[in-house]
């Protein structure tokens, strides 16, 4: 029994680690891909990133695992720790700053979901009952959890953070204060949630990701000539109907909807599916790009790992 919950928990580790070596490997307008990359920070930072997040995502499976079996509180998951832990190794395993903490927030959650949910056809999975997990993990995180998570983001330096009235992250008294007042990681994010996609999908349940994200890359799938092609259009499709949050804090969010804008005029022209569409495409790149990393869609990029994640737990394989 112990080896085959082991399998189980090592193989949803797996699922995200291609979700995330997938997303990465898609030649999406304004991100890190194999040909190009920003300053500081290329293709292999990612791949190497990707790898050091598989035993973290193992560990929170087994303790949804865990959790199934009344061998653990939900409250004890010990999110929070995973969190740090891997945005700590991924420090460890490369050299090009921050790349997926964003990703490793969003997937950490479904990690331990999954560990939670049983499959009737194994090794498969009904996303429909990892996102009730889902809802159920997040809402149950604790105040441990957030300090941990601001170490974790501490770790990874990002930019675009800006300050806060409340809770700021590079405050040094606002660990205390979350432990004293008992204020969750849920409780942060939901503070955080209007500024933050990644915040918003923990506390709302993922709708970004399950009812844009998810469902759209399921139809590309199906339909477009390359899983290439279908990773680019979802991610045009989020980015068009959301206005990616990084940017947002970067630069405004009115500069944020008119890059919207612009991946919505490049789908109606057909995207990868017509040569019109692959040049908008191609000029669209280039106008993110020459803005410094100013508008690069991150947040977009990580709600489309997500999405992806979903689909290899579900049975897709490249």
């Amino acid at each position: 029994m112990q080896s085959q919950l082991d399998a189980k928990a090592r193989h949803i580790a797996k699922c995200l680690e291609l979700a995330i070596l997938l997303e990465v490997s898609a030649d999406k307008p304004g991100n890190v891909n194999l040909v190009t990359g920003f300053e500081g920070t290329r293709y292999e930072h990612f791949l190497a990133s990707a790898v050091a997040c598989a035993s973290h995502f193992e560990l929170a499976a087994k303790q949804g695992i865990r959790v199934s079996r009344g061998e653990c509180n939900i409250d004890n998951i010990g999110l929070g720790r995973t969190i740090r832990s891997c945005v700590a190794d991924i420090n460890a395993w490369q050299k090009g700053g921050n790349t997926l903490l964003g990703t490793v927030i969003l997937l950490s959650p479904i990690a331990a979901a999954a560990g939670m949910t049983s499959t009737k056809d194994e090794p498969l999975f009904a996303i429909f009952d990892v996102r009730k997990n889902l809802k159920l993990v997040v809402e149950s995180t604790t105040p441990e959890d957030a300090v941990y998570v601001y170490e974790a983001i501490r770790i990874a330096n990002p930019s675009g953070l800006g300050k806060v009235l409340e809770l700021d992250v590079n405050d040094p008294g606002s660990p205390d204060r979350i432990l004293e007042d008992k204020i969750t990681l849920y409780d942060v994010f939901e503070i955080s949630s209007t500024r933050d996609a990644v915040c918003s999908e923990w506390v709302r349940n993922y709708p970004i990701t399950f009812e844009s994200a998810y469902r759209h890359l399921k139809e590309q799938i199906e339909y477009a000539t390359s899983l290439n092609e279908a990773v680019v259009h979802t991610f045009l499709k989020v980015l068009f109907e959301h206005p990616d949050s990084f940017i947002a804090r970067k630069v405004g969010i009115e500069r944020a909807r008119e890059v919207s804008l612009i991946a919505g005029e490049v789908l109606k022209f057909g995207g990868l599916a017509t040569p019109q569409g692959r040049e908008k495409l191609r000029e669209f790149d280039l106008h993110l790009r020459r803005s410094n990393n100013r508008l690069n869609p991150g947040t977009t990029a990580d709600i489309v790992a997500a999405a992806l994640s979903l689909v290899v737990l579900e049975g897709y394989r490249p």
